[in-house]
């Protein structure tokens, strides 16, 4: 539960440098909320980790996989990589080098997505069932605790090194360097944890025998190898999933494309939101970031109690409402103006719900998901929950330019209402949300 702690905070770390945090330095930059909106994009790297994750399950890494293990070598060059992408990050002023930050943001985002198919198959792999649901806990609790940092933490740094209003490019440079350092957490970890034990001698043996085979056909020794590869590492993990659920794995994939579309659309304003509104740095710092996150793990421990008493399907019913419905109370902030007191409410409300959704989310996501395949199924569930949200979220910077915040935030609710009749259709379907 400790690593899964440490690796959570390494993992929940790099997301809002190239989310919410960097859209709020970008608005302060002076960047168009259109520009913002597009720059966003940079985070579907989180979407189409599925492509890789493949050579991330079973390709090793020439000197570092035969001293570490495969799943801790990619570990430690994916937390590298973020590290000297951060770095990069912090000496790119967005005023004048909007390229090199964007090039930097998506190398950070494209290392962290490999490190979270990593982290999330050595939890699967680390423990038995039984202890999952504490190590996703564990997880969930880093992961989130990391959260305050990269965002209360940046814009405090920023605010002292900087300055609390206005834009100073100092101040973000100071605090992205020092998130560059708190990545040794991971760094750390990942050179003192075991390599989980693992038998792939089945896969190893049917991609030797596929090879074999191929080779008797006449097909190249070279060539057969990296066939029988490609069908032992991608085309048989896809496969297990589709055998398995049949057609309905289509429907289950409808429901994970779309379980967090209104939250992730309206992420991507929401700090936009809170400048343009007129509140300072410390205000966002200590009631959206610090506040905030601490109201998310009450609603994550509530949702995995929930989930334990009630039932998976029947609370990610209940967190897809509530996460589309607090939209709505951002769109009567934008009637009301910057208050105090209402961002507060709003927050606990807006936060606990995100808690309790993700709970029962992340529960049903590891459910689908075979050990065998751990890192490309959960990779490929991961990335479709992610994938049209993050599209989608890219053009919400041209509707708040065009029709206002309030209607952005209302539209950005109603996409999620049908979200409610997938999870209605896999309840009626009476889908086996369980490991094999």
């Amino acid at each position: 539960m400790l690593i899964l702690f440490a690796l959570g905070f390494s993992s929940g770390l790099p997301l809002l440098l190239v989310f919410g945090t960097l859209s709020f330095w970008l608005r302060e930059a002076g960047v168009s909320r259109t520009s913002i909106g597009f720059f966003s994009w940079v985070a579907l790297a989180y979407g189409v980790k599925w492509m890789w994750s493949p050579l991330v399950d079973r390709l090793p890494l020439p000197w570092l996989s035969r001293r570490l293990g495969r799943r801790r070598s990619w570990m430690l060059v994916s937390q590298l990589t973020i590290m000297a992408a951060l770095a990069g990050m912090a000496y790119s002023d967005p005023s004048t080098q909007i390229y090199s930050l964007a090039l930097c943001a998506l190398a950070v985002a494209f290392a962290s997505a490999t490190q979270d198919i990593v982290i999330d198959a050595y939890r699967i792999e680390a423990a038995p069932e039984r202890l999952q649901g504490a190590l996703a806990a564990a997880y969930m609790t880093g992961y989130r605790l990391a959260m305050i940092l990269a965002g209360a933490g940046v814009l405090a740094i920023a605010a002292w090194a900087g300055s609390d209003l206005g834009y100073d490019p100092l101040g973000w440079k100071v605090a992205y360097l020092v998130m560059m350092g708190c990545m040794l957490v991971g760094v750390v970890t990942c050179l003192l944890l075991h390599e989980p034990e693992v038998n792939l001698a089945a896969q190893q043996q049917a991609q030797a025998e596929h090879r074999q085979a191929l080779i008797e056909r006449g097909c190249p020794a070279p060539l057969a190898s990296l066939l029988a590869f490609i069908e032992s590492a991608v085309v048989t993990p896809f496969a297990e999933f589709f055998r398995r659920f049949g057609w309905q794995a289509l429907l289950i994939l409808a429901l994970i494309a779309s379980y967090r579309i209104a939250d992730v659309v309206m992420g991507v304003m929401a700090n936009s939101f809170y400048v343009d509104m007129g509140f300072s740095k410390s205000e966002i710092a200590t009631v959206t970031k610090v506040y905030g996150v601490i109201m998310t793990l009450v609603g994550a421990a509530l949702g995995g109690l929930m989930v334990s008493r009630f039932g998976t399907l029947r609370i990610l019913m209940l967190g897809a409402f509530l996460t589309a419905g607090t939209n709505l109370l951002f769109a009567l902030m934008s009637q009301v103006g910057a208050h105090v007191p209402l961002l507060t409410l709003i927050i606990s409300v807006d936060n606990l719900s995100a808690g309790i959704a993700t709970a029962a989310f992340i529960t049903y996501l590891s459910s689908l998901t075979n050990v065998a395949f751990s890192a490309t199924q959960y990779a490929l569930f991961s990335s479709v929950m992610l994938l049209l949200p993050k599209f989608i979220a890219g053009f919400s910077g041209v509707v708040v330019d065009n029709f206002g915040y309030s209607s952005f935030f209302c539209g950005s609710a109603a996409i999620g209402m049908p979200v409610l009749i997938l999870i209605w259709r896999v309840t009626r379907l009476n889908l086996p949300p369980k490991n094999h």
